[in-house]
């Protein structure tokens, strides 16, 4: 039995359905609401909805688990009730970190690239507490991230009982089938896809940066397939351990990334510029690429898939079909 904490949502539901398409029972914890995140789990086979206010009993059972997946979290860059994203976030992680080491379960957890802030001390996933001590989140999000990492990798220097297998997974620009109900927070992909469909140009932020051209700020953007791949790797290979940067390994800019989508429909690009918003100034990454080489070095050997051949697939396969979801 695999426990996927937020596996209704975004990537959780891509993982939940490589697991239940492997035949492992999967049992999801996460809130549904009134929209329709529901659909993220309708084509599969899930052991249970768990609440997650229901979770600490649940666990107080000591129920046998082959492996805790726990992706969900407050992942909103905008967010700014801190109390709310700490607890979420921070706490959360810790305690099921702290019952996986008592109980002897493996723990992959979602970090996030959002921990390099602007990228001026690179996007290497080193965990020393030097190498972490030199991030500067831009946002809460990306803090409480980072304030997870870093209380894990102190609890490992302390000596303190970890599980038996964990990793934590630094994901850059993630898009792919089941973001529908992310709102604001969906991919440069879906949102671009939703306005050219629309009939209207794509809009892109204009820089506010000397040097860097409209439409030329770069992302490393992966598919969530990747993620997915690379998730299921590290739970057979459990002596791959510690913090692991989740990407293609490539930066792209979004004009790149938004003239795919226009080739992936086969349409002229339109593609037009509007002001930076208020609420991303000095808060937006301009750069963000993922060097791979500790999980390429772990063993990992999974392709990247390519920008152009994400975004057709994202697009022909699921965009444009009456069913989006996976």
């Amino acid at each position: 039995m695999y426990l996927v904490t937020g596996g209704a949502g975004f990537i959780g539901s891509n993982i939940t359905a490589a697991l239940c398409e492997a035949g492992q029972e999967v049992l999801v914890c996460d809130r549904l609401r009134d929209g329709a995140k529901w659909r993220n789990l309708a084509k599969h086979r899930i052991a249970g909805l768990l609440a997650p206010d229901d979770l600490p009993r649940y666990l107080d059972g000591v129920p046998k688990l082959d492996a805790i997946i726990h992706m969900g979290a407050i992942s909103a860059t905008t967010a700014t009730d801190a109390d709310l994203v700490a607890h979420t976030n921070l706490t959360l992680t810790l305690k099921l970190w702290d019952w996986c080491a008592a109980h002897g379960v493996p723990l992959i957890y979602a970090s996030s690239a959002a921990t390099y802030g602007d990228g001026d001390q690179g996007f290497s996933d080193d965990s020393s507490e030097a190498a972490l001590a030199r991030l500067r989140p831009l946002n809460l999000y990306g803090w409480s991230k980072h304030a997870t990492d870093r209380r894990i990798m102190d609890l490992l220097a302390r000596g303190r009982r970890a599980p038996p297998a964990w990793a934590g997974l630094k994901f850059f620009n993630v898009y792919g089938p089941n973001e529908a109900h992310k709102g604001r927070m969906a991919s440069v992909v879906a949102h671009k896809y939703a306005q050219i469909a629309q009939g209207e140009p794509a809009t892109l932020f204009a820089s506010d940066r000397p040097g860097i051209a409209d439409g030329d700020q770069k992302r490393d953007f992966v598919h969530v397939r990747d993620c997915v791949a690379a998730v299921l790797w590290l739970l057979k290979n459990p002596r791959a351990k510690g913090l692991f940067n989740i990407g293609s390994g490539q930066a792209r800019s979004f004009l790149d990334l938004t003239r795919a989508i226009f080739a992936a429909l086969n349409r002229n690009a339109d593609i037009r510029f509007v002001p930076m918003p208020e609420d991303l100034r000095g808060k937006y990454q301009y750069f963000t690429e993922a060097p791979l080489d500790r999980l390429r070095d772990a063993g990992y050997d999974h392709p990247p898939t390519s920008l152009e051949d994400g975004v057709a697939d994202y697009v022909q396969n699921f965009l444009t079909q009456p069913d989006q979801h996976r």
